[in-house]
């Protein structure tokens, strides 16, 4: 045991001190720990309490400001309250609410004085868009008669209709902006109440009042928080009511702790997703809504950013004059010996041309005069070796990258996307509607090429491009061609070249239907010939290639010969990418007869693990 110990203190006490390291190394070192690590133990310091203290100071900010919002928004919407209470007293409406069928309305001509103290109480207000008054017996009086907006009946089916209190309180909603009706191409906030009948004190209408949201939305954009920061404004369910993204208005707020600031009526956290922003937030108890303010982080932080680059320019600095000092005092010591390394190191990265100075003629200056001599054999003997066969290897590389990228290229044709855009653009406007969604199409798997950028991609989203393509021709050629798809499961994640497929059923389209009358019949399907590779067939029904041609075809795929194969360019294209991609094991065979269809079989490498997982 005594002799182990010993063993480990030497060891520990070496390493300690640095006993095996270069002198430079060790000043360096030594000179560091004296500076860098007080500085960084004072800066890391400074630095959290900075941040403790900018946050606190954002957090009541932001809380003075929410309250000053809360407090406007308040009175906004008490005015409200308010204009519904008068309405509400008003003869006209306690004589309405007293009626119990549609039919006594009309006797009555109440709906005249109605319409009119609706109307008046919206003309009282510029910020009033629409008043709605709904009876239980399904009674409407609505301000506006515009059919651009949506009607009071369908409001009324809505879910959040169910649960407006039945004690006369106001309920605020918010509608996100809508597609279907013109005028509400904002936000819409509705407030809504339930009116009672005087004579049984039982709810008999609903009172909808539509408010503009421009109004909320000025209120909001007021408020000034630091340079980049927002406000948020939450329903109870923790949906925006307000967001400076109108998309968002309506949608569920995606935050890390959403369900716990539902649950608190005010507070702050600081997220750890993301950009990190800050959150404050507090609740109306008026309006049970949540105003939310949110700084994101680099803001939050930046007077600590100062300090913190401060301190690391500081320590830099004092690195690099520790690193002198100790270079200055080493080099009369160790310079010959560094003079070699540096030599060494040009050798090893590969520059023989590189001689070291024989200062001395101890040991030293012996060693560095067989270095220097080494080094001439090896830059003779790599000269005549190693580089030749580095700059052979090197330009197959190059000359294979060239090949792929213009096999690549001949199937993407970037500039036909303008074009597809200018004629979709012209169908839509003389509605033809069919040719639009025809163009769209190709423009679609146009698309698909020229945003995929790898050499290639999965089984599947291959055959996705197959019947999208097909789908084209079945508009051209009807009942002509029928196709289907034998996919397994397994298959589905295989990889293959990218546009491998697409033409070699364009060949099926084009030799199988154009050149005869008869219909054609495509099956794609996929098989596992062994534990290492598959393969996909694409087979037609239609009049087959002849034997002459199709022995010419079979040679140009044998020697990949793009020249020779002029109208067959497409199938070598692919044969050829396929063989470049995972070696010259994988390609392409044809079977075809005359009258008797078409098969092409294309061998691909099997992924294992796809394999044990099916």
């Amino acid at each position: 045991m005594g002799r182990r110990g010993r063993r480990a203190w030497i060891w520990f006490y070496r390493n300690l001190f640095l006993r095996d390291r270069p002198l430079t190394v060790k000043l360096l070192v030594y000179s560091a720990m004296l500076v860098v690590i007080p500085l960084l133990v004072v800066g890391m310091i400074s630095y959290q309490k900075s941040s403790e203290v900018l946050r606190e100071e954002a957090d009541l900010s932001n809380k003075q400001i929410i309250e000053q919002v809360k407090l406007h928004i308040e009175y906004y919407i008490r005015d409200f309250e308010i204009d519904s209470i008068r309405m509400q007293n008003h003869p006209s409406m306690q004589q309405f609410l007293r009626m119990t069928s549609e039919q006594e309305v009309k006797n009555s001509g109440i709906r005249e004085p109605m319409m009119q103290l609706l109307n008046d109480t919206a003309y009282s207000r510029s910020d009033i868009s629409r008043i709605m008054l709904v009876m239980e017996n399904q009674t409407v009086l609505d301000t506006s008669m515009n059919k651009n907006v949506t009607p009071a009946l369908q409001l009324i089916q809505e879910p959040w209709f169910a649960s407006v209190p039945s004690n006369s309180d106001i309920m605020l909603i918010i509608r996100p902006p809508s597609q279907r009706y013109e005028l509400e191409y904002v936000p819409v906030l509705s407030i809504v109440k339930r009116l009672v009948s005087p004579l049984t004190l039982e709810p008999v209408a609903t009172l909808i009042m539509e408010v503009n949201f421009k109004r909320i939305q000025e209120i909001a954009e007021r408020v000034t928080i630091g340079r980049t920061g927002y406000l948020s404004i939450l329903d109870p369910y923790g949906r925006y009511i307000y967001s400076p993204e109108y998309t968002e208005i309506g949608h569920l707020a995606d935050w890390d702790q959403l369900e716990w600031i539902l649950q608190q009526e005010s507070g702050s956290y600081q997220a750890q997703t993301g950009d990190k922003p800050f959150y404050t937030f507090s609740l109306s108890s008026y309006l049970n809504w949540r105003l939310v303010t949110t700084i994101p982080e680099k803001e939050l932080t930046r007077g600590t950013e100062y300090i913190r680059r401060t301190i690391w320019w500081t320590v830099l600095a004092t690195l690099f004059m520790a690193y002198l000092i100790g270079i200055g005092f080493a080099t009369s010591i160790v310079r010959p010996v560094r003079a070699l390394q540096f030599f060494m190191k040009r050798v090893k990265e590969g520059d023989f041309l590189a001689r070291a100075d024989i200062e001395s003629k101890d040991e030293i200056g012996q060693l560095t005069n067989d270095f220097n001599k080494m080094v001439e054999k090896l830059q003779v003997l790599l000269d005549e070796i190693y580089y030749s066969q580095l700059r052979e290897k090197d330009l197959q590389l190059r000359q294979k990258e060239t090949e792929l990228k213009v096999l690549q290229s001949q199937v993407n044709p970037h500039f036909l996307m303008n074009a597809l855009e200018t004629v979709r653009g012209m169908a839509l406007e003389k509605d033809m509607t069919d040719i639009s969604v025809l163009v769209a199409s190709l423009a679609r798997l146009l698309r698909y090429n020229l945003n995929h950028a790898g050499a290639t991609i999965s089984l599947q989203q291959e055959i996705q491009i197959c019947d999208m393509y097909l789908r084209i021709q079945k508009y051209r050629f009807d009942d002509k061609l029928t196709y289907e798809f034998q996919i397994p499961e397994w298959a589905e994640g295989q990889i293959i070249a990218k546009f491998a497929l697409q033409p070699l059923v364009e060949n099926c389209v084009i030799h199988g239907i154009e050149t005869s009358a008869q219909p054609v019949h495509i099956v794609i399907s996929a098989a596992q010939l062994n534990d290492h590779q598959f393969i996909v067939e694409i087979q037609d029904s239609g009049v087959g290639i002849p034997a002459a041609k199709l022995r010419a075809l079979q040679l140009d795929l044998l020697q990949k010969d793009m020249i020779t194969a002029v109208s067959q360019i497409g199938i070598v294209n692919v044969h050829r990418r396929i063989s470049y991609l995972f070696g010259d094991a994988y390609g392409l065979e044809l079977e075809s007869g005359a009258d008797a269809g078409t098969l092409v079989r294309i061998k691909l490498p099997l992924k294992p693990h796809v394999e044990e997982g099916r």
